[in-house]
């Protein structure tokens, strides 16, 4: 079996974990200060527009999970866990409101937080 070279991997993994994490970072601001096309998500998924603020700290949580997880393996496993988590119940929100067109960021966000966990894993 070929193993690419660990300092290769690694680097990957620093690329997701951060590029993942200003993306959750974004996400939770626009949760934070109501932005009109993500409030609207929350509602076409029938999300408390009130709670909106917990999913925001779930993101941060994550993204400040990834980012130290680079420096201490099991924080950065358990940060991917959770944000794949996350977006099962993210992706799962839009099939049940039949949301089709929401579907797709949420996937692509589960694809990363999976590839997130599975770097970290890979590395430890």
């Amino acid at each position: 079996m070929l193993r690419p070279k660990g300092e290769n991997v690694f680097l990957a993994t620093v690329i997701v974990s951060i590029l993942f994490a200003v993306l959750l970072i974004v996400s939770a601001g626009g949760k934070l200060t109501g932005q009109e096309m993500q409030m609207a998500t929350m509602r076409k998924v029938g999300f408390p527009v009130d709670k909106v603020w917990l999913l925001a700290c779930a993101e941060l949580a994550g993204a400040g999970g990834l980012a130290l997880g680079l420096f201490w393996w099991p924080l950065g496993a358990a940060a991917g866990a959770g944000l794949v988590a996350y977006f099962i119940g993210a992706a799962g929100s839009h099939v049940r409101a039949g949301d089709q067109r929401g579907m797709g960021g949420a996937v692509l966000l589960l694809v990363l937080a999976v590839a997130a966990l599975t770097l970290r894993a890979v590395t430890s």
